[in-house]
């Protein structure tokens, strides 16, 4: 209570509130009133239609009761739209990776609400995010797309992303439901997990985005949990119908709907269409009494009320009729990658004074071709990318930066800059595009500003071409043989001014669908290039006879392979640049055959040479900062040998501003580690993510991943779960929280903390719990809270955490209260907890499934 407030003040308050809460459930009522009444119109025919998507990325619409289409796009760092087309661009905010670095549900919330804007400038109805599984192994392919190792981390970023989102009138989906935390076989892996992980750390991860944020969709994902494909597991009824209260759609991952027998579970919308394995034999199984008409009822009416929500329905209003919060994106995307960044060593090199420093070596493949998102669907197309190496230049004066590759990463074809290509009909930068019959007649044209296609939806004929030709004209930058080639799925033809240069069939490797069509092999022809003489380049792509999901889909690279014939050279060039230089900046990292959707690392070393190019530019120049562009941890050799190193992750389109914010101490990197980083593979507790000849992948670490598993183990990481530096220092003061609570009480834990440096900074307070002597299997300690807190030089700080009882129980058949002592530890990482209070939980007690 305030200063100043009375008794009678709060009692309003309390019956305003009420009324609130009784107005917002009359409405409600109303509004499911109206719902049924638009049902009752339906046939079921037209029930069942709505339960399949029309196409790729949209539901049907149906005017006789005033239903529009909506429109899904995948969004987790960024909204593509409805086409992949650079010509249509879109924000690239950093990853989830990075963001959970921030430790701040502030800079989620305003992701999720920068989407949004971004979704509606689109027309984008709902966002396929945020994905929050857990980072159980450090293998996972796709971890940059996620948050966390920790479930609580997890959902307190994840809930304030959807709040963010649909706070400005876009659908949010949480996603994958559930234990989908590898990529390898997810198609048909079958994942056995015990209902205490189950409940403790995987769907704990979720549950604050439906029961808080209140999302409003949720994807079911690919995999098996327990012998039950997701789409027809009853987790989707409980917990999260009956115990949560979702009253959502819950989507399909797509293709993930593999039956009739789907529509029995609490699965109510099969992506994408329009056909599937529901639709006419949905409409049979109701008929012959296999599936209930109550069922697909329910489903018809959660997607009614979603698209009420969205306005996309006549005569319902939509939450947000125009977004209610927006700033500028590119700031905050700025901003966000800052606040992700962790440095995990600094000897003093940083932050550095760019008048004092005359020359600065960049080196790396990344510094140029920095990473800015991760592989796979949740791949955008921005306007701009600004790498390391420009955000240097700008910072320093590009006259005072030199720039040596050093080692290759580059696998496969990478697309042809912009800069250096033309279109033969335009004459102006880019590459045509013509869709021919089977006699050579154009049927679609189309001038494009990329060497990188992709087409989902969208006008281009694909099913109904032969063949797909692509043409520019390419000047060369350097003198010397390049690989031009191009890296698709079928059967093309190079040609290299007129002349047949290469022909090849270039197949899908795997089993992995997306992978296959997003990350293909490619094929080759090496061409004597003279700087400044144009290359006719044209390729033919065979498109006739296309079969399977994606006939009507076409993804090409067109571009030349990295030049890695000469390892030594490039060592030898970038030592030389970083001996005569002031400081050098070596940015290594992954690349799109390491980390995406589809298919899982199989070694956590960096690609190529980068880690011997590290070890020498280190010997040379004792001023050596690395900085690392990846999504997820990689093994550091050199870690003691450099002066500081940054963990940038996929750092999003202003990745290079950040960066040199940063170096130059314009801002404080933000960052701690959401997840551990080791120091070899060897050591890592938890790491298969290779299913059994059963095609079963056994969770059989139980409650014990990410530092909770290191902690069982006793061995040093070489960097812990909550680590990062930052540019002033602290000291904590003191801590406090009551010392006796209650089953469902949530604890104010209150701590003091003081910025004893010169500058402003921030810091991450961490509360972890201990029980010791418990009469269950516990971890040696597991965070339930946490906050960031920011204070000027010499400023002392109060952060005051609320903790959850629910946090310290354990799943037995319902929440599990076990009395006695619990310690709450206070610090800034899991094993830097200089502080403590003892807690007392009264009698023992079960919450019912709840």
């Amino acid at each position: 209570m305030s200063p100043g407030t009375t008794f009678t003040d709060t009692t309003k308050k309390a019956t305003m509130d009420t009324l609130a809460t009784d107005i917002r459930s009359t409405n409600e009522s109303v509004t499911d009133l109206r719902l049924n009444a638009l049902l009752a119109q339906l046939t079921l025919e037209e029930k069942a239609q709505l339960l399949t998507g029309r196409d790729f990325w949209t539901t049907w619409p149906l005017e006789k009761i005033g239903l529009r289409r909506m429109l899904f796009s995948d969004g987790p760092t960024g909204v593509r739209g409805e086409v992949w087309d650079e010509r249509q661009p879109s924000m690239n905010f950093p990853s989830a990776a990075a963001i959970s670095s921030s430790w701040d549900p502030a800079i989620a919330d305003r992701l999720g609400a920068a989407s949004a804007v971004e979704a509606r400038r689109k027309g984008v109805d709902v966002v396929l995010g945020p994905t929050i599984n857990l980072h159980r192994s450090p293998l996972g392919g796709r971890h940059f797309e996620a948050f966390s190792e920790d479930p609580v981390l997890t959902a307190e970023l994840a809930a304030a992303y959807v709040s963010g989102v649909q706070r400005n009138g876009v659908g949010a989906t949480p996603k994958h439901y559930i234990a989908n935390d590898s990529e390898t076989d997810r198609f048909t892996v079958d994942v056995k997990v015990g209902d205490r992980p189950l409940r403790e750390l995987y769907l704990l991860a979720f549950e604050k985005a439906i029961v808080e944020s209140k999302a409003w969709l949720v994807m079911s994902a690919y995999n098996s949990i327990n012998g039950t494909t997701a789409t027809e597991n009853d987790l989707l009824e409980t917990p999260l119908n009956s115990e949560w209260g979702f009253d959502g759609v819950v989507i399909s991952d797509w293709t993930a709907v593999r039956s009739v027998n789907s529509a029995n579970a609490s699965q109510d919308l099969a992506m994408p269409g329009p056909d599937g394995p529901w639709g006419e034999a949905l409409v049979v199984a109701v008929k012959s009494g296999q599936v209930p008409e109550e069922a697909v009822d329910r489903k018809v009416l959660r997607i009614l009320q979603l698209a009420a929500r969205v306005g996309a329905l006549e005569g319902f209003d939509a939450v947000a009729a125009e977004p209610a919060d927006r700033e500028d994106p590119v700031s905050f995307a700025r901003e966000a990658s800052a606040a992700g960044t962790v440095m995990v060593k600094n000897d003093g090199v940083l932050p550095l004074d760019p008048a004092s420093i005359s020359r600065v070596a960049v080196i790396g493949h990344n510094a140029r071709y920095a990473r800015t998102q991760g592989g796979g669907s949740a791949t955008v197309v921005p306007e701009r990318i600004v790498t390391p190496l420009d955000g240097i230049r700008e910072a320093f004066g590009a006259e005072n930066v030199t720039y040596s590759v050093g080692a290759v990463v580059q696998e496969g074809i990478a697309e042809l800059p912009l800069e250096q290509i033309t279109n033969p009909v335009t004459g102006t930068p880019g590459v045509r595009v013509r869709f021919l019959d089977s006699n050579g007649h154009e049927l679609f044209a189309e001038d494009r500003r990329s060497t990188a296609l992709v087409w989902f939806g969208g006008d281009a004929p694909i099913a109904a071409s032969s063949t797909v030709q692509f043409h520019t004209v390419f000047t060369p930058e350097e003198t010397g043989p390049v690989r031009l080639g191009f890296s698709t799925v079928g059967h093309g033809r190079i040609f290299v001014d007129g002349v047949l240069a290469r022909e090849a069939t270039i197949e899908a490797t795997g089993t992995d669908l997306g992978a296959a069509f997003l990350a293909p092999p490619s094929a080759s022809v090496q061409v004597q290039a003279t700087v400044g003489v144009p290359l006719e380049v044209r390729i033919e792509l065979d498109t006739a006879g296309r079969e399977g999901a994606l006939s009507n889909a076409l993804a090409i690279t067109i571009g030349v392979e990295a030049d890695d014939a000469d390892p030594d050279s490039l060592i030898r060039d970038a030592v030389e640049a970083a001996r005569t230089s002031d400081i050098a900046v070596v940015v290594v990292g992954t690349n799109s055959r390491v980390e995406s959707e589809g298919y899982d690392r199989t070694s956590l070393e960096l690609p190529g040479q980068q880690d011997r190019l590290v070890h020498a530019v280190a010997a040379a120049n004792p001023r050596t900062v690395v900085i690392v562009n990846s999504g997820s941890p990689v093994l550091l050799p050199w870690r003691d040998e450099v002066a500081a190193t940054l963990i940038g992750y996929f750092g999003g389109q202003e990745f290079g501003h950040a960066l040199t914010d940063i170096l130059t101490g314009a801002i404080e990197p933000g960052g701690r580690l959401p997840t551990t980083w080791p120091a070899s593979q060897e050591d890592v507790p938890v790491i298969n993510v290779t299913p059994a000849q059963d095609g079963t992948l056994t969770y059989d670490e139980g409650i014990h991943i990410g530092y909770r598993a290191w902690l069982k183990a006793g061995t040093a990481p070489a960097y812990e779960f909550g680590y990062g530096l930052g540019y002033t220092a602290w000291t904590l003061d003191s801590a406090a929280a009551p010392a006796e609570a209650a089953p469902g009480d949530t604890l104010p834990v209150t701590v003091t903390l003081t910025n004893t440096g010169a500058r402003p900074g921030k810091n991450v307070v961490q509360v972890y719990a201990e029980k010791p002597g418990s009469a269950v299997d516990r971890p040696v300690r597991w965070l339930v809270g946490s906050a960031p807190v920011r204070a000027d030089a010499g400023e002392t700080a109060t952060a005051v955490l609320k903790v959850p009882t629910r946090l310290l129980a354990y799943w037995d058949n319902g929440w599990t209260y076990e009395p006695g002592s619990y310690i709450l530890r206070i610090g800034t990482s899991v094993t830097e907890l200089p502080l403590e209070t003892t807690l007392t939980l009264s009698a023992a007690s079960t919450e019912g499934a709840a």
